[in-house]
């Protein structure tokens, strides 16, 4: 079955216990074997002090992962500007882009990336709350010094082949896309109920600009994909409790074994809530998954997927991503 190009969406997930350099190292393997298998990208998440997820810093992620990869793109999904100098984040991707001329995206977002206001403090230096004004000054700032156009060199003679994108799961950040003329990545696997105005909003609001010419839309869809359904379903059910939990509030579930997982009961209205998640998804074997992603791809116009793949196993993930380019 045919669908458009597909990348990954790399959030390092722990396992339970599980120390972060195996964690890490688990993460690079699966790049690596994206890059082999022909996936058009591998990004990094930015999330601070979460017990699921080991990454924190994309852009050192990023560089590791340019440097022992032979040809996928990477980049950030997304930096979280509100926690970063605009000036400081174009240094940093403007040194990836000269090692690595034509590789490099630098997506830029917003949000939390953490529920710890501690944590936020820290990072903020203790800055008042952004608003969309300042995030959308924040961004203009980046783009003017990537473009050459804000302050002194980034580097001397640096041109700039580094692509960036918009992080959105919202109306409004898909309408600034639009109007920045950047490419879209709408975090589907987010909130899959906004998607749909969300891109509507978004080609509507395009302008063409230095960084693109016509709109280009990219998803991010939660894919669990294995050997058959049911073994997906298995896997998919520690992320599962996760999200539980982030229904109530709570952001410190660990990521169970799924033998251990499977032991655990939810409400029936909890268990609801999530068939109503998956079922706009991408979860099976790789005909149930391939078929899904094709239906997401032609209901939304999107041109690439991203697969956010966050299971136990490390190994069942990087097999769920052999499976689905294999079938694609």
């Amino acid at each position: 079955m045919s669908l458009p190009p597909l990348s990954i969406l790399e959030v390092a997930p722990a396992e339970d216990a599980r120390p972060a350099p195996e964690v890490l190292s688990a993460t690079v393997a699966a790049v690596r074997r994206a890059d082999e298998l022909g996936l058009r990208r591998a990004w990094f998440a930015e999330h601070h002090g979460a017990p699921l997820i080991a990454s924190a810093a994309p852009p050192v992620l990023v560089a590791h992962a340019a440097a022992t990869t032979s040809r996928i793109r990477a980049g950030s999904g997304g930096v979280l500007l509100p926690n970063h100098a605009p000036r400081a984040v174009a240094e940093q991707f403007a040194t990836l882009d000269a090692l690595h001329p034509g590789r490099i995206d630098l997506g830029i977002g917003r949000g939390p990336g953490t529920f710890d206001p501690m944590v936020v403090a820290a990072l903020q230096r203790g800055a008042a709350p952004t608003t969309d004004d300042t995030y959308r000054a924040g961004i203009t700032e980046l783009l003017g010094y990537l473009a050459g156009e804000a302050g002194p060199p980034l580097l001397p003679g640096y041109r700039a082949t580094v692509q960036p994108w918009l992080l959105s799961s919202s109306t409004a950040g898909a309408s600034l896309a639009g109007e920045l003329g950047l490419p879209i990545a709408f975090a589907h696997h987010i909130r899959p109920q906004n998607t749909t105005e969300a891109l509507e909003r978004y080609r509507q609001a395009f302008r063409p600009s230095r960084w693109l010419d016509r709109p280009y839309v990219m998803i991010a869809v939660e894919t669990i994909c294995a050997d058959t359904d049911a073994e997906a379903a298995r896997l998919a059910r520690p992320l599962d409790l996760v999200k539980a939990g982030l229904f109530a509030g709570r952001a410190d579930q660990p990521l169970l074994p799924p033998a251990e997982a499977a032991q655990v009961t939810l409400t029936d209205e909890v268990e609801e809530r999530l068939r109503a998640y998956h079922a706009q998804q991408a979860q099976g074997s790789p005909a149930t998954v391939t078929g899904r992603l094709a239906a997401l791809a032609a209901s939304t116009g999107a041109d690439e997927i991203m697969l956010s793949i966050t299971i136990y196993d490390a190994a069942a993930r990087q097999r769920g991503i052999e499976l689905l380019a294999k079938a694609s």
